[in-house]
C-alpha cells in the first residue's frame, strides 16, 4: 500500500524554502537584514520592489495624467519652465511641479538648470509611438474592471467592461459602431509591432499572404512595402473588414489589398500561401484557437507558412507581462490566455503543421514570432 501523501518526508528543496520564508517573514530578520553589510542590498531591493507593487496603480495614473495633458507632445517642442508649462497644461504652477516631479521620479521626463523640464528617454518613447498612449487612455477600462480583483477572479456575474469594448470575445455579430473602438486600437497596437514580425520572417517565399483577423489593415500595409507585386489579403469580421478596406483606401493600398469579411468558423479562403495571425490567438479560448488552427491549416496551399505573432507567457525577462498583464486583462476580457511557445507549438503540430519554429524579434516583450510549415504536396 502506498504510504500516505501527508506522512511523506518532503524534499529538503521544500524544507529549506519553508524555513526561509519564515525567516524572511519576521520582522526582526527584516530589521536585521536591513542594516547587515552583506544582505543590505537584497533587502533594500525586495523592500523598493514590494513598495513599487503596492504604488504600480498611482505610477500608473501619473502616466495617465502626462498622456490626457499633453505634456510629452508639449515638451517635445523643447524645454519649458514651470511657469511656462502650467497654463499650458491648465493646472497652477503647484500642480504642474507636483506632476512634474511625479514625472521625473518615474523617468518620464527630467529637469534641466533654470527650473526648465525636458523629455526624459521614456517620455520620448511615448511621442514616438502613438499606440502607447492609446493604450494608457483605454486602460481606464481595465482598471475599472480590477477595481474588485477578487469578484473577477470568482466570476462575477455582471459583464464587465472589456467584454463590452471587445464583443467578438463572446461571440456576438459585431456591428459597424462597436468596431470602430477596438479596430483602431488594434490597429495601433499591430502598428507598434508589424516591422519586428516583418524582419524576423524569411519573406522572399511569400507570393500571397492572407493576414487573418487584421483589423484595420495596419500589418498588411506595413508587409505591402516589402512584398511589392505580391498579392494581399485581409480577412476579418464583416463591419472590420469594411473599415479595413476604407483605411487601406485612404492609404493608397486600395487595389492592393483585397479585403474580405467571414467568421473563421464557417472557414477561410484557400490558396493563401502564407498566412498570418499577429495577436490573435491569445484573445480566444483553447477551443477557438484549435478550430482557428486547423481552418488555417485547411486554407494555406500546400507547403504554405503560417505566422503567428503575439506577446507570450514566459518570455525571459517579460514574464509579468504574460502571466501578470495578459493573464488578468485577458480574464476581464472573459476570453483567451496568455501561452507559452511550448504550449502553441504543440497547438500548431496537432492542427496538422509539419513543423514549427521560433524566430527571434528585436522585441520579445511585445511580441515573439512562430513559423509553421503544411506538408507539401
Amino acid at each position: 500500500m502506498a504510504e500516505p501523501p501527508a506522512s511523506r518526508p518532503r524534499p529538503l528543496s521544500e524544507r529549506w524554502l519553508a524555513f526561509r520564508n519564515r525567516l524572511v517573514a519576521n520582522p526582526r530578520f527584516q530589521r536585521w537584514a536591513a542594516g547587515f553589510p552583506l544582505t543590505r542590498r537584497i533587502a533594500h531591493r525586495n523592500t523598493r520592489t514590494l513598495f513599487d507593487l503596492c504604488a504600480g496603480f498611482v505610477y500608473a495614473q501619473v502616466l495617465t495624467a502626462c498622456v490626457r495633458l499633453d505634456l510629452f507632445a508639449i515638451l517635445a517642442e523643447g524645454p519649458l519652465t514651470v511657469d511656462a508649462l502650467a497654463p499650458r497644461l491648465g493646472l497652477s504652477p503647484e500642480k504642474a511641479r507636483t506632476l512634474l516631479l511625479a514625472a521625473r521620479s518615474l523617468d518620464l521626463v527630467r529637469n534641466l538648470p533654470g527650473d526648465r523640464f525636458a523629455l526624459a528617454d521614456l517620455g520620448a518613447a511615448v511621442v514616438g509611438n502613438p499606440g502607447i498612449a492609446a493604450m494608457v487612455e483605454h486602460h481606464a477600462l481595465l482598471y475599472a474592471d480590477l477595481a474588485d480583483p477578487v469578484a473577477l477572479l470568482k466570476g462575477r456575474p455582471e459583464r464587465t467592461q472589456l467584454a463590452a469594448y471587445w464583443p467578438y470575445a463572446e461571440g456576438a455579430s459585431v456591428a459597424p459602431g462597436e468596431a470602430a473602438p477596438y479596430s483602431a486600437l488594434m490597429g495601433t497596437s499591430q502598428a507598434m509591432i508589424a516591422e519586428d514580425i516583418l524582419e524576423a520572417c524569411d519573406l522572399s517565399p511569400i507570393r500571397y499572404l492572407m493576414d487573418v483577423g487584421g483589423g484595420e489593415g495596419a500589418f498588411l500595409q506595413a508587409a505591402a512595402a516589402h512584398l511589392p507585386g505580391r498579392r494581399l489579403t485581409l480577412f476579418d469580421l464583416p463591419a472590420v473588414a469594411e473599415r479595413a478596406a476604407s483605411r487601406l483606401g485612404r492609404a493608397g493600398l486600395g487595389d492592393r489589398v483585397e479585403c474580405r469579411g467571414g467568421s473563421f468558423h464557417d472557414g477561410l479562403p484557400f490558396g493563401a500561401d502564407t498566412i498570418s495571425l499577429v495577436r490573435i490567438l491569445h484573445d480566444h479560448d483553447d477551443a477557438p484557437v484549435r478550430e482557428l488552427l486547423r481552418a488555417t491549416h485547411a486554407a494555406l496551399a500546400p507547403g504554405g507558412r503560417l505566422i503567428i505573432a503575439e506577446p507570450m507567457a514566459g518570455t525571459p525577462g517579460a514574464e509579468p507581462v504574460g502571466d501578470a498583464y495578459f493573464g488578468f486583462y485577458l480574464m476581464a476580457m472573459g476570453s483567451g490566455r496568455p501561452r507559452t511557445s511550448d504550449e502553441l507549438s504543440r497547438m500548431v503540430r496537432e492542427a496538422g503543421f509539419a513543423s514549427v519554429r521560433e524566430h527571434g524579434t528585436r522585441r520579445p516583450l511585445l511580441a515573439r514570432v512562430l513559423v509553421a510549415h503544411k506538408s507539401g504536396a
